[in-house]
């Protein structure tokens, strides 16, 4: 009598078989040829992280990230905080009715977020989900980063001797906010804005509810952080500093050098005021609008945006409130500097 023996399947007869140790064994066969040509390519690898230009991308990298990160958990838990224990009902008595009020009204309650940009962002797409007209949102989402209490008083800070550029930061961030919340209720449309997705925890407890909901924001809006981040450092590590001395001695060159130079760094807007202070060469509303761009528009925020409210949207969003926070910024500041 012949015995058959079977021979084992492989890591590949594993996984089509739906056997879960196939994705086991390919993924440490993953790892491991990894590991290899880590080790081989070494003397390469080091040779490139230590040059200037890679040691510079790494600095900048790790700042905008660790600059961001704890606003941005802030966020996340404000957001998770709206969506377990906040009723709907809430908002429709807090703003008013008319898109056209509702918009203002929220733009001056941005003031009360003790964050930056990264913590608006997961914010607004929880007012979204809770029925705020997007337009109000919007004007929360560009007005908390750039008018609330630790920004302006971090300008204050760094501009000692112009006070007035608290007022005009204040001024020229609510006026930008206002304007687009305003525009999108008159120009944007339903479909370029995606509605802010969120897993369904009906059935949880409030507090598993709430910690499901913080885990998932911060997968999701932490890994756009991270793009943006190295897309930013990516940006700051090749953009020579010749260029802007040279733009600093024309008013209009300067004013959009540094509103473009806001959008490249991508820092937060607590500490934006200093480095804005820094820039002592340009005049002060060029230095204004560096204030008033970074907090609405830049790399991380772009990519925070487009993964919460969808491509579509910050594609549009973005370049207008762009332009427009250049265009206010130039005339406030022609009026309070």
């Amino acid at each position: 009598m012949t015995t058959t023996t079977k021979a084992a399947p492989t890591g590949a007869g594993r996984r089509a078989a739906g056997d879960p140790r196939g994705g086991r064994f390919d993924s440490a066969l993953g790892l491991i040829m990894l590991l290899l040509l880590v080790v081989v390519a070494q003397g390469p690898i080091r040779r490139a992280l230590s040059a200037p230009v890679a040691q510079s991308w790494m600095t900048v990298f790790v700042a905008v990230v660790l600059q961001a990160l704890p606003f941005l958990v802030l966020g996340v838990l404000l957001s998770a905080l709206i969506a377990v224990f906040v009723p709907p009902s809430f908002f429709a008595r807090a703003l008013p009715r008319r898109p056209a009020l509702a918009v203002p009204v929220a733009g001056v309650a941005g003031a009360v977020l003790p964050g930056c940009e990264c913590a608006s962002v997961p914010v607004a797409g929880a007012l979204v989900r809770r029925g705020v007209t997007p337009a109000a949102a919007l004007a929360f989402l560009l007005s908390a980063p750039a008018i609330n209490p630790i920004v302006l008083t971090a300008t204050a800070v760094a501009f000692p001797r112009q006070p007035e550029m608290v007022l005009a930061r204040f001024v020229a961030s609510l006026l930008v906010a206002c304007a687009m919340g305003w525009l999108w209720q008159r120009l944007g449309r339903a479909d370029w804005l995606r509605p802010p997705a969120r897993p369904s925890f009906h059935g949880h407890g409030r507090g598993a509810a709430f910690w499901a909901s913080v885990r998932h924001d911060v997968m999701h809006a932490g890994g756009f952080l991270v793009v943006g981040a190295m897309a930013a450092a990516t940006l700051k590590a090749v953009v020579p500093a010749s260029w802007l001395r040279g733009a600093a001695d024309d008013p209009v060159v300067s004013v959009l050098a540094l509103a473009v130079l806001a959008v490249l760094l991508s820092i937060c807007s607590e500490a934006d005021a200093f480095v804005a202070a820094s820039l002592s060469q340009f005049p002060l509303t060029a230095r204004l609008a560096f204030l008033v761009v970074g907090p609405m528009i830049d790399l991380k925020l772009f990519a925070m945006q487009t993964g919460t409210f969808g491509r579509g949207f910050a594609l549009r969003f973005a370049p207008a409130t762009f332009v427009l926070a250049v265009l206010v910024s130039a005339l406030v500041g022609a009026v309070l500097l």
